[in-house]
């Protein structure tokens, strides 16, 4: 078995073609090839933890195994990250264990990628200005994705730190990319044409009213039924596209808005892979807010942790383990 860490993963893994892989997945499950996925979630103290599982038929059948820990808190309280976790892939067809992943890079990475996946679809062709709702990893993942699918040149941040946004904004700055800082969420979300939303809150971020008529929203931190970034009066004035309508059903902002009653599954107008496949539609007109529901759905990981794992093989990175040998490892030379 192959131990990858987050250096290896950096090294091995670009974000143009994990869009392109994150995208061949939607497609897949769209056209009715096998690509299931579950998720299962746990509180506990200080934070939770959730294990999401998926399988691709890929250059060979994979699957994925991943869970992590999620910790509000960690960075003040104990200088560590919000994330952390292991993705072990498999050989779908016999079980056997092929590599295990630190799963930060995986997540960041996937995550965004999926969203640049439905901006490239469910954006206005034309926008040029973005809005970053949360600054921490997930933000930073999202700079890069967002640039390779639409013409971003400006970046709006805002975060409940504001220091957070500051030292984002100085990144970005070194980078020679045009950014402002915002100290209202609604006047952030407003100056932009795609917002994205990366936070661990509990409560709704924006409401009606708080986004202008084009917008694209891709909301990625509601990936338990505790966690809340899209109102539900938002969703139900907007076209809401999901990543997996059972799984948004149960953990995403959509759970809220059917909690509620104020939205029905019906009123979903479709999932990413319908769209990716061209089996429905996305955005009609270019007026429309349209949300995308972003829970995280495991066939993304499958889809990033396969693509390491065949470059890894490729050029020897990383570590391997003799399983049947616990005491006996091997680096690769």
């Amino acid at each position: 078995m192959r131990l990858l860490d987050g250096g290896d993963l950096s090294r091995l893994l670009d974000m143009g073609d994990c869009i392109r892989e994150v995208e061949n997945a939607f497609r897949a499950r769209g056209e009715g090839r096998p690509a299931p996925s579950a998720v299962v979630g746990l509180e506990v103290s200080g934070g939770s933890l959730h294990a999401k599982l998926g399988a691709l038929d890929l250059a060979r059948p994979y699957a994925v195994a991943k869970v992590n820990a999620n910790y509000p808190d960690n960075p003040s309280m104990h200088g560590l990250p919000v994330i952390q976790g292991l993705v072990v892939l498999f050989d779908a067809s016999s079980g056997e264990p092929l590599a295990c992943m630190d799963s930060a890079i995986i997540t960041a990475m996937r995550t965004a990628a999926a969203s640049a996946v439905a901006a490239r679809y469910l954006a206005v062709s034309h926008a040029s200005s973005a809005c970053l709702i949360g600054c921490g990893t997930q933000a930073r993942a999202h700079v890069q994705a967002l640039r390779r699918v639409r013409p971003v040149n400006r970046f709006v941040l805002f975060d409940r730190d504001p220091a957070a946004a500051e030292e984002f904004a100085t990144l970005l700055r070194r980078d020679q990319v045009r950014v402002t800082v915002a100290d209202d969420v609604r006047q952030a979300a407003l100056s932009s044409e795609i917002v994205v939303t990366s936070t661990p809150s509990r409560t709704a971020l924006l409401d009606v009213g708080h986004v202008a008529p084009g917008t694209f929203v891709s909301a990625v931190g509601a990936d338990n039924e505790h966690k809340q970034e899209i109102a539900p009066s938002l969703l139900r004035a907007a076209v809401v596209i999901v990543d997996d309508l059972d799984q948004c059903s149960r953990i995403g902002d959509l759970h809220h808005a059917l909690e509620q009653g104020i939205m029905r599954r019906d009123d979903v107008r479709a999932s990413l892979d319908q769209i990716v496949a061209g089996t429905s539609d996305g955005r009609r007109a270019d007026d429309e807010i349209v949300v995308f529901d972003s829970t995280g759905v495991a066939i993304e990981d499958v889809a990033v942790a396969a693509l390491a794992y065949e470059r890894a093989e490729a050029t020897g990175t990383g570590v391997v383990v003799d399983r049947t040998s616990p005491v006996h490892q091997r680096p690769i030379q």
